[in-house]
Formats: C-alpha cells, sequence, structure tokens
C-alpha cells in the first residue's frame, strides 16, 4: 500500500515522527534517534510556568529544538498570556516549531488544567492556540487525545477550530484521557479528524513496528504516524519503519559490539547531562530498554541495574549486551565475578 507524502511547511520527511516522553526523549535520546533518522523529534513536554521562571533543567529539555531543523518544542499550560510569552521566548532562541500539548493524561497535568483536560473546555483551549499562533512567526502544531472520555469525542471540532486558528499540523494518540494507555489504541476513529480538516494529521498510540504503522495509517487515514514507547531500546525503529514505508535509506542495525557501543555512547551522554548521581538513576530505564533488547538474563539484568557506581556499570554492560544463549549456563558466574570486580575497582577509588 502506497501512503501520500505529507504537504508542511517545513521539510518533515519522511512522516514517522518521535513523540515527546516526560523523562524518556531528553537530549540524548532525542539526538540518538535522529542520528538514525526521524522526520522531526520532539523536546519532552515543557511547562510554560516553568519556563518563565527559569525553574532548573527545564529550559534543558528545549536545548535539541532551538536552531535544528527537524525538532519541535513541546510546551504545556492552562493560561494564553503565559503560554504565548513561553512560546515567543522559546522561537526567538531558535525553536523552529512549536508544539501545544493537549493530550498529557498524567493526574498532575490535569489537575492543573493543563495538557488533555484542555478537551473538557473547547474554547478555553482555543484562546490559548489562538494566543500562542499569534505570538511567534514559526509553525505551531497541536497534540491531543480523541477526547476526554467516551462521552466527549470532541477531537473533530477542536481540531476543525485548530486549523482555523492557525496550527499547521495535528497529532492525535487514539485513545481519550481517560483511557490513559489501557486497552487498544482506536487509529480507525482519528479517521474523523483528518475528515475534519485540510491539515496533517499524524497517527499516535501502540504503534510498535512496521505492520501496525501500516495499519494506523490504514485505518487512520492519517498522513504520518508519530512513536512513542515502541522506541525504547530500539532508536533506530523510525527509520526502519520509514525504509519500510517510504522508502528511504534503511538503517544499519546495531548489533554485538556496535550494539554494545551505542549503548555506552548514550549512557556517557546520559552522564553527561545529568551528572553522575542524577544520571546513574535516569540511565537505568535506558539500559533496562536496551536489556531487553539484547534478552539479558535476569541475575546480569539485576547487577547492572543495581550497580552503585559509574565504574561497576561499564564492566557489567558488556556482558548485559552481548548474551549468547550458548553462555547461559555460565551466566551467573559472568555476573558474580563481574559484580566483584567492580566493588574491587570502586573500593580501590
Amino acid at each position: 500500500m502506497t501512503f501520500p507524502p505529507m504537504t508542511f511547511p517545513l521539510d518533515l520527511t519522511p512522516p514517522v515522527f518521535l513523540a515527546p516522553m516526560a523523562g524518556i526523549t531528553d537530549l540524548p535520546t532525542r539526538s540518538l534517534v535522529a542520528r538514525f533518522g526521524a522526520g522531526l523529534v520532539v523536546s519532552e513536554m515543557i511547562a510554560s510556568g516553568e519556563w518563565l521562571t527559569d525553574r532548573p533543567g527545564t529550559r534543558d529539555k528545549a536545548e535539541l529544538g532551538l536552531g535544528v531543523a527537524g525538532t519541535s518544542v513541546q510546551i504545556a499550560g492552562r493560561e494564553a498570556a503565559p503560554m504565548a510569552q513561553a512560546a515567543r521566548m522559546i522561537a526567538a532562541q531558535g525553536a523552529r516549531i512549536i508544539d501545544i500539548n493537549m493530550g498529557c493524561p498524567a493526574k498532575k497535568v490535569t489537575q492543573g488544567a493543563s495538557g488533555s483536560a484542555l478537551m473538557r473546555d473547547p474554547d478555553h483551549a482555543l484562546r490559548l492556540i489562538e494566543a500562542v499562533v499569534a505570538a511567534v512567526d514559526v509553525p505551531v502544531t497541536l497534540k491531543m487525545r480523541l477526547g476526554w472520555d467516551d462521552d466527549m469525542l470532541n477531537a473533530p471540532e477542536i481540531a476543525r477550530r485548530a486549523e482555523g486558528a492557525g496550527i499547521t499540523m495535528i497529532t492525535v494518540h487514539g485513545r481519550t484521557r481517560c483511557q490513559f494507555y489501557q486497552g487498544a489504541a482506536d487509529w480507525a476513529a482519528i479517521r474523523a479528524v483528518v475528515d475534519a480538516v485540510q491539515i496533517p494529521v499524524v497517527a499516535n498510540g501502540d504503534i510498535v513496528d512496521t505492520a501496525t504503522a501500516r495499519r494506523a495509517l490504514a485505518l487512520s487515514g492519517a498522513q504520518g504516524v508519530m512513536i512513542g514507547r515502541g522506541m525504547q531500546g530500539r532508536p533506530w525503529l523510525l527509520a526502519q519503519i520509514a525504509h519500510d514505508i517510504y522508502g528511504t535509506k534503511a538503517p544499519v542495525v546495531p548489533q554485538g559490539r556496535a550494539f554494545t557501543e551505542m549503548v555506552l555512547g548514550h549512557y556517557d551522554a546520559i552522564l553527561a547531562l545529568y551528572g553522575t548521581k542524577l544520571g546513574l538513576r535516569t540511565a537505568r530505564k535506558h539500559l533496562g530498554w536496551y536489556m531487553d533488547h539484547a534478552a539479558t538474563p535476569d541475575v546480569l539484568r539485576r547487577a547492572v541495574l543495581t550497580a552503585r557506581s559509574v565504574e561497576e556499570t561499564l564492566i557489567l554492560l558488556p556482558d548485559a549486551l552481548s548474551h549468547d544463549a550458548q553462555a547461559h549456563e555460565t551466566e551467573t558466574n559472568y555476573a558474580e565475578t563481574n559484580y566483584a570486580q567492580a566493588h574491587e575497582t570502586e573500593a580501590a577509588a
């Protein structure tokens, strides 16, 4: 099946995008995915109020989006003036695209009338959209869900009004806010949004490989896909899907030593951004996903994820990431030996 190309003010090809995920799609992860190939990568959600008050760490989330093609900075908030001011500041620093978050289902966000809670009050949501669009000269996009719940499936209505307000692309997660991430994403329900607007619509939710990407495009009629949790441990996934569907250059999927070196590079980048103490904690989830991909035995996995120092982790990782099924009988000895070596190194430091 052939899918139509996306028409957009910027060159966002191929239309296979990385979704914003809080605490996950930070600068090192976005950079790694972009190196393999993606039409667009989006920053972690930035609360407009925290940006304006320069809360520590908030502005670091936007770093890849400032002045770099194929990147977007996502903002969230509940009041028009702070949203517009934050967008204006971010654009002035070089952001190429501003994305408005109306899809986050987290209670700490929706209780503050932000994220997907905005879908409960379309009039207020439109005032925010209009303010942001008026504040900047760069394209403004929107990410939302099907609605608040099954009784309020108002994504098509909001999409229509958002297009009239100047939004240039809409991404729809195929669940309601009240579903959170339960059940299956309803890609077919996204078609109502596609039919309601003339601007590109991107399908999101449960897209984990080429087969699910093809099905999401076919059922929704969307012009592109956005991938979130499916890429965890597989930063080349977007490039692989783009190759399979749109004929772009196939990524070189790292294996063996190359896979280990890629993970070590990602680990180093995390430590460089966050520092040793926070970096150790932040990296664990990524290392866990990489070990899922590598089918790391439980004993090695536990040793890596409970390592108490960078040195300990670096000693354990090569074995953990290059597991050979034939070595299953000796995996415990490998872990115990390396664990002991790591503690000897730590004690000598």
